[in-house]
């Protein structure tokens, strides 16, 4: 691997024309492809072989036309303090709001709250109109937008309270604009720090520019090949800048290093690629493990997800190994300070960065003089950050988790205080009627029997399809969509289908939004640990072949559950708790994303996995090359402490500026993210790793023989470089530390 990642390291450096134009030739290509490509079908939240997905479905066959995709509004009035909206002039306000939209472009249907049974509050204050559109949610056109908007800025005028509800108004998340732009200001202040220079610190953001960009291009113009949709782009976003930032950087600080030691900038820029570069590799390996690893928890969203986003992966490892060493053949030593260049200049030699002591060595000697204590601390301290993860609660987040600033939000709460809590979150009982003898009186049995559950305040008639086969009924909880009561209340009704399917001859099926949400969180709790044990497994083994160590991979996964389990602690203490929740604008605490613990598994395993790589392949490259373990991670962290810490610096900066997106569950992934790789680079692998191997000594590195034969040497460390032909190191001159 370290012989063949050298040669194409050497060769990208003399050909660097060839490459740099390959590559915006490439990125050139997919710009084309993602500009003439047709706008991807949203092919909207699908949850395989649960109950409400298969409502969902047999509701879309049984009534064409849309009834369960097309967006619609709720047009939200409540009459001003002391008044009844049913009073003379506050229903001329409603009905000429409402007939403003009856005729507009996509509605199908805006109906007149005073003409529907239920649509006006007991206390007759509030009342609401639905409006439905042919479009689906985040499809609607703007001009249909901005004419709802415009009708209840009418209603206000007249003096009403008006708000919309609903999910017309949903427009379709993208990623970029400030958070992607405050994320590369801060790496790009990081790199100046670490490497002292502009063109050093420049050249890991072009590339990861270009990476992500050809990236996002391929999947624009795959989208409607693969029914990828904008949603699907922006764990790619996240992860594209942050792993192609780091890549880079290895590189280039591997390169700076070879440099110092006296080789010419060619043979540099080789045994970087060849040594750098192999960790590189099987890092990128590790993450790309984790992230098409989604793909065995059964949520298509959440599939192609992973697997766009471990595309960009594998593109920003290409860019690693090819264009960076091709775009170091243009700079040469420039990537080097300038203060070093004069003295180089003036006669004077650099000092070899792993000739000193800095920094990262002294914080080795002493984690390793203390390993017990160091270790113990390490995960106590964890563990205490991990506590708040066994209140952990599930769910998807909807209109109540938006800020109040939004008219969604102020639409929810006026219908809660109006209808009650569980106005917002009610259920969908279909009932498949089709064979019984009298489909109206198995579809009123059934609603009478629902209507009789403890929890239901109010059943709707039932509403029939055409074909006069299956029923809907509409049952509101008396409690709120995100509580537990709810939950229970669904499994309840659920647990009376088999008795209602013997005595009516009806199958009942549970449904809505609601009802959505529990079975998500139910098939994500249920996929947990396959996919902990299928992705953990595979990369246990990848970092068995890297590290021909059995002890090294063990450590490197359970480090890596106690980093997730303590950001797991952080997101529940901010967004389940309300810890700090002002100061990073979550207006309103609920229960977790519901995909945010198997997510948050899948990427932060892989980036954890970087770190682990980075950091043990120079230990274990001292070590190979005769040092005592100790010794050997002093070494390690002399060399590649400052690097690694830079890294994690970016990463925590890329994610952290999506905490400032207004979706909250962008919010929620960039906290998240950004907690995890802080707790994982500088407690885990930063801390708790050279304790582990501290106290380990020697037997850290074992491997039985019988394994030992059947593994194959990738010879990551690079050591068969150090026993190759290669170019003579120039002679010392004067000392010139870098």
């Amino acid at each position: 691997m370290a012989t063949f990642l050298y040669r194409l390291g050497r060769w990208a450096f003399a050909r660097r024309r060839l490459v740099a134009l390959l590559w915006v030739a490439v990125l050139a290509v997919g710009g084309v492809l993602a500009a003439k490509a047709p706008a991807a079908p949203d092919d909207g939240f699908s949850m395989p072989g649960t109950e409400a997905q298969k409502a969902f479905d047999l509701m879309n066959e049984r009534f064409p036309g849309g009834h369960a995709d097309g967006a619609s509004a709720r047009l939200v009035f409540v009459a001003p303090s002391g008044q009844k909206i049913t009073a003379g002039p506050s229903r001329q306000v409603v009905e000429k709001t409402v007939g403003e939209l009856v005729h507009g472009e996509q509605v199908t249907s805006a109906v007149d709250p005073f003409k529907t049974k239920g649509a006006v509050s007991k206390d007759e204050t509030t009342a609401y109109a639905t409006v439905s559109y042919s479009a689906k949610a985040g499809e609607v056109s703007k001009s249909a937008t901005d004419a709802l908007q415009q009708a209840a800025q009418h209603g206000r005028d007249a003096g009403l309270k008006v708000e919309i509800g609903g999910n017309a108004l949903m427009a379709k998340p993208e990623a970029g604009g400030s958070s992607e732009a405050i994320g590369m200001a801060l790496s790009a202040v990081v790199l100046v720090i670490t490497f002292g220079s502009l063109v050093a610190a420049g050249l890991p953001l072009l590339t990861a520019v270009i990476g992500v960009g050809l990236g996002m291009s391929l999947i624009t113009a795959l989208g409607s090949t693969l029914g990828l949709s904008s949603t699907t782009g922006t764990l790619a976003m996240m992860l594209g800048l942050a792993v192609g930032i780091d890549y880079a950087v290895f590189i280039v600080s591997r390169y700076r290093a070879e440099l110092s030691e006296g080789r010419t900038p060619q043979e540099a820029a080789g045994r970087a690629v060849g040594t750098a570069g192999s960790a590189v590799v099987f890092a990128g390996l590790t993450v790309v493990i984790a992230l098409a690893g989604l793909s065995v928890v059964g949520i298509p969203m959440l599939a192609k997800m992973g697997m766009a986003a471990a595309g960009t992966v594998v593109i920003a490892v290409l860019i690693a190994l090819t264009l960076v060493p091709a775009l170091l053949g243009f700079i040469g030593r420039k990537v080097l300070p300038r203060k070093v260049r004069k003295a180089e200049k003036a006669g004077g030699a650099v000092q070899p960065a792993g000739a000193r002591e800095n920094g990262g060595a002294r914080w080795a000697r002493f984690v390793t003089r203390r390993p017990l204590a160091v270790l113990l601390l390490g995960v106590a301290g964890l563990g205490v950050l991990a506590a708040p993860a066994l209140d952990l609660r599930l769910g998807l987040p909807g209109d109540e988790a938006k800020p109040t600033s939004t008219t969604q939000r102020r639409a929810y709460d006026l219908l809660s205080e109006g209808f009650g809590p569980g106005f917002n979150g009610p259920l969908t009982v279909l009932v498949d009627v089709k064979g019984t003898p009298d489909p109206k009186a198995a579809a009123g049995e059934v609603a009478k029997a629902v209507s009789g559950v403890p929890g239901v305040v109010a059943v709707a008639p039932p509403m029939f399809n055409k074909a006069g086969d299956t029923a809907l009924l509409n049952a509101v909880p008396a409690t709120g969509p995100a509580e537990a009561a709810t939950k229970d209340l669904v499994h309840t009704i659920r647990g009376q289908a088999a008795g209602l399917k013997a005595s009516t001859g009806a199958t009942v099926l549970v449904s809505g939004t609601t009802a959505m949400n529990i079975d998500v969180s139910q098939k994500l709790t249920d996929a947990l640990l396959p996919y902990l044990a299928v992705v953990v497994g595979l990369a246990v083994l990848l970092l068995l072949v890297v590290f021909r160590s059995v002890l090294v991979p063990l450590k490197a996964a359970l480090g890596f559950l106690l980093s997730v389990a303590a950001a797991l602690g952080a997101v529940v203490a901010v967004f389940q708790w309300g810890w700090l929740a002002d100061l990073i604008g979550v207006e309103q605490t609920g229960p977790v994303m519901s995909m945010m613990p198997i997510f948050m598994i899948g990427v932060v395993f892989g980036l954890a996995m970087d770190y682990e790589v980075f950091l043990v392949t120079r230990i274990r490259e001292g070590f190979v090359h005769g040092e005592r373990p100790r010794e050997a991670i002093v070494t390690g962290f002399r060399h590649n402490a400052r690097v690694v810490t830079a890294a994690a610096f970016i990463m925590i900066a890329v994610f952290a500026g999506f905490i400032g997106m207004s979706e909250p569950m962008i919010k929620m992934m960039g906290l998240g993210l950004a907690a995890a790789v802080a707790f994982d680079a500088f407690v885990v692998r930063m801390t708790i790793v050279p304790a582990v191997l501290a106290l380990l000594d020697h037997r850290a590195w074992w491997l039985p023989r019988w394994l030992d034969r059947l593994i194959p040497d990738v010879d990551v460390e690079g050591s068969k470089l150090h026993t190759a032909a290669s170019e003579p190191v120039a002679p010392a001159r004067e000392s010139v530390t870098v």
